[in-house]
């Protein structure tokens, strides 16, 4: 499920050539997770790791994760009596 939801996000990716000639990247759901990069492949690569370190630090948060595409992410935890 993990998986699915970082390919989803993915796919809302937006990139953009900035003026030095190098690739800016961002998923605009997600707020605050950017990659920036040499070449347009590097950029896809830094920004999917940079998503995958973003979900894994809101989950340690507990913060809700946004729906993308109808998919969601959480940890389920149980309490020990």
């Amino acid at each position: 499920m993990l998986s699915e939801y970082i390919a989803a996000a993915m796919r809302r990716a937006e990139y953009k050539m900035l003026e030095d000639k190098t690739y800016w990247g961002e998923i605009p759901p997600l707020q605050g997770g950017w990659a920036n990069a040499d070449s347009l492949k590097e950029c896809e690569e830094e920004l999917e790791s940079v998503l995958e370190d973003w979900i894994l630090i809101g989950l340690d948060f507990g913060d809700e994760m946004p729906e993308i595409d109808g998919l969601t992410v959480s940890i389920r935890t149980k309490e020990l009596a």
